[in-house]
């Protein structure tokens, strides 16, 4: 009697989690980072993320500065600020500055296209330099440069959230700075510039940008937050040390 073979079963195949959407990377980084950050890093796509991040800022910026209201906020911020270094303003300055508020929109759209990129890609340099060469790490510069442009999806969404708050509150500065709760502070003191340059947008970028560096490199991510928090914090103390001392505050 002949045998009949059994016919053999394949092996199945372990599963392969499904690629994310760009719309469920950007989600993803605000609600479930480390698992969004784990695709990203296994499929480290950029252009699509870089495209919406920048829509999203530039059309915010650009839609509050087209307004009176914006255009008369950024007016008083450039006074400010440049009073705050210890500049005097002329009347030709004033008359030259407030000519060129009808450009505002048009160049700050230019300016975050043109900056944003190569402010990410510095950043991604960086990381790149302390984790894979000084630190032995095997992630390439292309998923590096992805975690990066992921992590901006928060300015993007920090666009949303206070260029709505300025209009009301009729101000270019940032609302979710450190110094909106101390309102009794002197602006032109080392305390209140310190407090003013630390927002609270910025350390939840820097954790969730620290997420995403740690699934890459397979590191905890507190050591890695600790540090960058730690390096932000030293440049606005720095800057607002030589911002006191050069208005001689």
């Amino acid at each position: 009697m002949t045998d009949v073979a059994t016919p053999l079963t394949a092996t199945a195949s372990p599963d392969i989690p499904a690629s994310k959407s760009l719309g469920a990377r950007t989600l993803g980084v605000i609600f479930s980072p480390r698992e969004t950050y784990e695709d990203v890093a296994a499929r480290p796509r950029v252009l699509g993320m870089m495209a919406l991040v920048l829509f999203i800022s530039v059309a915010a910026s650009v839609a509050f500065l087209m307004t009176d209201v914006g255009k008369d906020a950024l007016f008083d911020s450039q006074i400010q600020t440049a009073e705050s270094w210890g500049f005097n303003i002329t009347d030709q300055m004033y008359e030259r500055m407030e000519s060129q508020l009808q450009y505002a929109p048009y160049t700050t759209a230019a300016f975050m296209l043109i900056v944003f990129p190569i402010v990410w890609a510095a950043i991604a340099g960086i990381i790149m330099g302390v984790f894979t060469l000084a630190m032995g790490g095997t992630a390439t510069y292309k998923q590096v440069y992805a975690v990066v442009a992921h992590s901006a999806v928060l300015l993007a969404l920090q666009q949303i959230f206070i260029n709505p708050l300025n209009y009301e509150r009729q101000l270019m500065s940032s609302p979710t700075t450190l110094a909106v709760f101390f309102p009794f502070l002197d602006e032109m003191t080392f305390v209140a510039r310190l407090l003013g340059g630390i927002d609270l947008f910025f350390i939840w970028l820097i954790i969730n940008q620290a997420i995403g560096v740690g699934v890459l490199y397979k590191r905890k991510t507190a050591p890695i937050a600790i540090g960058m928090l730690a390096l932000y914090v030293s440049i606005v103390f720095i800057v607002a040390a030589v911002r006191t001392a050069w208005s001689g505050a």
